[in-house]
């Protein structure tokens, strides 16, 4: 890595770009900050962006080596009750 690159800002993805980053729809993602269960975000003046950072470390939670593997931490896009959320290391929001 270049000594340029390295003082770079944090790079923002505003809601479709992240989702296109990840391979999801924009209204998924949307869906995910809903319920809580997707990547951390920010809202900077009224509009929220992702650190491509945290999208990264979001779909690293899923990562399983075979199908019998458990599960990855990423749960669905759906209403999960707390319980759910407490046990996949998610947080309500």
């Amino acid at each position: 890595m270049s000594a340029n690159a390295a003082q770079l800002p944090p790079r923002y993805l505003r809601t479709p770009e992240a989702a296109g980053f990840l391979g999801l729809s924009g209204r998924t993602l949307e869906k995910h900050r809903t319920y809580g269960t997707g990547p951390a975000y920010r809202k900077l003046g009224g509009r929220v962006v992702y650190a491509v950072e945290d999208l990264q470390a979001w779909a690293d939670r899923g990562t399983v080596t075979s199908t019998s593997d458990p599960r990855g931490s990423v749960l669905p896009a759906k209403r999960h009750d707390d319980d759910t959320l407490a046990t996949s290391g998610g947080e309500p929001r």
